[in-house]
């Protein structure tokens, strides 16, 4: 399942590329940006030095969870257990190097109806975020969190400018960013494991409007791996392909030339900034 939104920012109501864009996907990792947002609209001190435990309480009556060493992707938050660190840092690791650690962290100390509340206010008609990330109890219970590309879309314009720097600084530059020109400003926050990846992010062309533009996938393309994903390599294709034609979006809401077909995705060279992994 493939799903597409893209609009000029400002424009979210008025896309130029959509696609199954209100079908529901499992949220992965970008359901980190609504914890951002809600944690800097909470009142928390940010600069406050809170104690990072792996020890969370689940979704569902039953025992505490914790996250899995092995698939923590953010080794230096990692090394943080025990201590104390600011809020403000672990809101930076959690969606510049996408630490579940530090996302299910920042997540305990400001709630889930937090989180709500800003899909609320973003527009959001079918998002949630319900439990942390690897709350497995919940999980069996039927709990998830649920995103669709056009939500993802009015998340990332409703951002305020300094938390979209934030943002800004995603180092896990595949898909979305793979697609652009080098050098090319994207505030983006993908997410992935196997049979998922999706990402959304903001684009400003030097020569163009910026752009709001997400994608969603779910199927047998994604491998769950951080770079190396043959999904991701569709999402840079999807990216490249809106970045192509910058100049002929209409504003009226018409959509631009035929997207590329998801089973290309393992065929064909790699798109830019592909990193070898074509």
């Amino acid at each position: 399942m493939l799903s597409v939104y893209a609009s000029w920012l400002g424009e979210v109501e008025r896309p130029f590329v959509t696609r199954g864009a209100q079908d529901r996907h499992y949220a992965a990792s970008t359901m980190k940006v609504a914890i951002l947002a809600a944690l800097h609209r909470s009142g928390l001190d940010l600069d406050a030095p809170v104690l990072v435990e792996n020890c969370f309480v689940s979704a569902v009556p039953g025992p505490a969870y914790r996250i899995s060493e092995d698939w923590e992707i953010d080794a230096e938050t990692w090394r943080m257990l025990g201590h104390r660190v600011p809020l403000r840092w672990l809101a930076e690791r959690m969606v510049r190097h996408s630490s579940d650690l530090a996302a299910n962290t920042c997540l305990a100390h400001v709630g889930l109806d937090a989180v709500a509340e800003v899909w609320q206010l973003a527009g959001a008609r079918h998002a949630v975020t319900r439990r942390g990330i690897e709350d497995f109890g919940a999980r069996a219970a039927g709990v998830t969190n649920l995103v669709t590309a056009n939500d993802l879309a009015r998340l990332l314009c409703w951002l305020p400018p300094d938390l979209l720097e934030l943002v800004a600084g995603n180092v896990h530059r595949v898909d979305l960013a793979a697609g652009l020109p080098p050098q090319t400003w994207i505030a983006f926050k993908n997410g992935w494991s196997r049979g998922v990846r999706h990402s959304v992010g903001v684009v400003r062309p030097h020569d163009a409007p910026a752009y709001v533009i997400a994608v969603c996938y779910t199927g047998p393309l994604a491998s769950g791996e951080a770079v190396c994903d043959p999904a991701a390599r569709l999402i840079a294709r999807i990216s490249a392909h809106v970045w192509d034609h910058r100049h002929h979006h209409d504003l009226s809401g018409h959509a631009s030339p035929p997207l590329p077909d998801p089973r290309e995705g393992l065929r064909g060279s790699a798109p830019l900034n592909a990193r070898g992994c074509g």
